[in-house]
């Protein structure tokens, strides 16, 4: 067998099997939307929802909002329609500024809602000003997760309830008949790929660093069985030949990788951590 970590030459795997996979990168808001679609999306972003447990009047922190995919959800939980009590505040704050413009857009008819431009390390908000927080595979991305944290700790009310969700991409499994090819591309992906790749596993003690008790954890491992959706979620052609052009396959290694993902049957698997803090 050839090994799949070995220098690859300067061709690309011709793969008959192209047509499968999806070549072009959706932009950021188009993914995260077909994400929150997925029975997936649906399934632990309900999760998070129903361990937030918002109440009606309460304010509620959207860490990383996004294109605001969740404010929406969570401006009905602080509305309690017919509860007769005032209605909350929800609050989107994000980095990106076309991810603030779509989000304010969405939400224009909100007028609970609110969005700020802002780092999730220095957050924009006062002392002790919201009841509730969430953050939803944001902390993989960002440079200092604890700091992060903190921020989170230092905005929330004292017994105010964070929820964090979060993968473990150290735990990333597609089945092929070759294991190393797997172990290769899931080594790239934790190593190249994500910035804080293993996140998921370290939440409740990341957590605690920046200040937090931590009740709860929910392991939710989702498996994909349609290449498609799978494909949807994980960029595979996209990601092998990144893997390819930094010599985790070879040429010959990348194609029968794909062929065989193509070709079926096929499964996936990652874990997804949901973490409930307490300030």
């Amino acid at each position: 067998m050839t090994s799949s970590t070995s220098s690859p030459s300067s061709s690309s795997p011709s793969s008959p099997t192209s047509g499968v996979f999806e070549t072009v990168a959706p932009g950021s808001v188009v993914y995260l939307d077909r994400l929150a679609a997925t029975d997936l999306g649906r399934f632990y972003k309900g999760r998070m929802l129903d361990a937030l447990d918002v109440r009606t009047g309460q304010t509620v922190l959207d860490i990383g909002c996004g294109p605001g995919t969740d404010l929406g959800a969570l401006a009905d939980a602080v509305s309690g329609t017919g509860s007769g009590s005032a209605p909350g505040a929800v609050i989107g704050v994000d980095h990106d500024q076309v991810a603030v413009d779509t989000a304010r857009e969405r939400t224009a008819d909100r007028d609970t809602v609110t969005v700020h431009l802002g780092d999730v390390h220095e957050l924009p908000l006062a002392d002790g000003s919201v009841d509730r927080a969430r953050t939803d595979r944001v902390l993989q991305h960002v440079a200092d997760p604890v700091r992060a944290l903190r921020e989170a700790h230092r905005v929330l009310r004292p017994g105010g309830r964070l929820v964090l969700g979060e993968p473990d991409w150290d735990t990333l499994t597609v089945d092929h008949p070759d294991d190393e090819l797997s172990r290769a591309y899931t080594r790239y992906v934790i190593g190249e790929v994500i910035r804080n790749a293993r996140i998921g596993r370290q939440l409740p003690r990341l957590a605690a660093e920046a200040g937090f008790t931590v009740p709860t954890v929910v392991p939710v491992t989702p498996a994909f069985r349609d290449v498609g959706a799978a494909d949807k979620v994980l960029g595979l052609e996209r990601t092998t030949q990144r893997a390819l052009a930094a010599g985790y396959f070879t040429v010959e290694g990348a194609r029968r990788w794909l062929d065989h993902l193509a070709s079926g049957p096929f499964l996936a698997a990652v874990t997804f951590y949901i973490v409930v803090a307490q300030a």
